[in-house]
C-alpha cells in the first residue's frame, strides 16, 4: 500500500545497522546506501522531536543466549570481530536515541521495544534496516501484531539476498502496513509536522 499517513506520534524504528552488518554485502543497496538514507530520516524525525530507535543484535560468546531450536542455516556459535554489534558512528552519539539490544530476529521479542513505544504514547513506526527479509521482517510483523500502523522504508532496508528482499517487499509488507522512499516519508512527514 502506497504512503498515506503518518500520525502525530510516530517512530523511527532503526534495525540492525551496526558495523559487522553493515559491513556485509546486500542487495539491491549496499550498507553504506542504507545508512545514509536511515540518517535522514533519523534527522528529520529528530528535528520533529520524534523518537529514534536504534535496535541492535548481539549474542553471548558462546552462543548460550541464540534462540534455541534447530536449523539449517544459522551458525550456532562462532567468533565474532570486536565492535560488530556496535551501531554505526554516523546514527551513534544522540542523548535522545533510544537503543535496544534483541537476541532474536524480530525486536519486539525479549526486549523493551512495545514499552518505550507505548511510553511516549506512539501508534505509528517507520521501519529501516538490514536484512529486509529478518529482523525488518520479522519486527514488521511483530509491530503489525502489537496494534501499531507500520510503514516500511522501501529505499532505506536492504538483504543479503534479492529474491528475500523482493519477496518482503511484494508479498509481505503490503500485508503489514504502507510503504515509501526516504523522500516520500520526509515529505509526509514535513507536511504532517508543519
Amino acid at each position: 500500500m502506497a504512503l498515506t499517513t503518518l500520525d502525530a506520534r510516530t517512530a523511527l524504528v532503526v534495525i540492525d545497522l551496526q558495523k559487522g552488518i553493515v559491513a556485509a554485502p546486500t542487495t539491491p543497496y549496499p550498507g553504506p546506501e542504507v545508512v545514509a538514507r536511515t540518517v535522514e530520516l533519523a534527522d528529520s524525525f529528530r528535528a520533529h522531536g520524534l523518537p529514534v530507535v536504534l535496535v541492535r543484535v548481539t549474542f553471548a560468546p558462546d552462543g548460550a543466549d541464540v534462540a534455541p531450536g534447530r536449523n539449517e542455516a544459522v551458525a550456532r556459535t562462532g567468533a565474532r570481530p570486536d565492535g560488530w554489534d556496535t551501531v554505526v558512528d554516523e546514527l551513534s552519539g544522540h542523548p535522545g536515541d533510544i537503543t535496544v539490544t534483541k537476541r532474536n530476529w524480530g525486536a519486539f521479542f525479549g526486549t523493551d521495544l512495545d514499552l518505550q513505544l507505548r511510553r511516549r504514547g506512539v501508534t505509528q513506526i517507520v521501519l529501516t534496516g538490514i536484512a529486509t527479509s529478518i529482523g525488518v521482517e520479522s519486527t514488521a510483523r511483530a509491530a503489525y501484531e502489537h496494534g501499531y500502523h507500520v510503514t516500511l522504508a522501501t529505499d532505506a532496508m536492504s538483504d543479503l539476498d534479492a529474491e528475500a528482499h523482493r519477496n518482503s517487499l511484494e508479498r509481505i509488507f503490503p500485508r503489514l502496513g504502507e510503504s515509501g522512499t526516504t523522500a516520500e516519508i520526509i515529505e509526509l512527514l514535513a507536511k504532517t509536522r508543519a
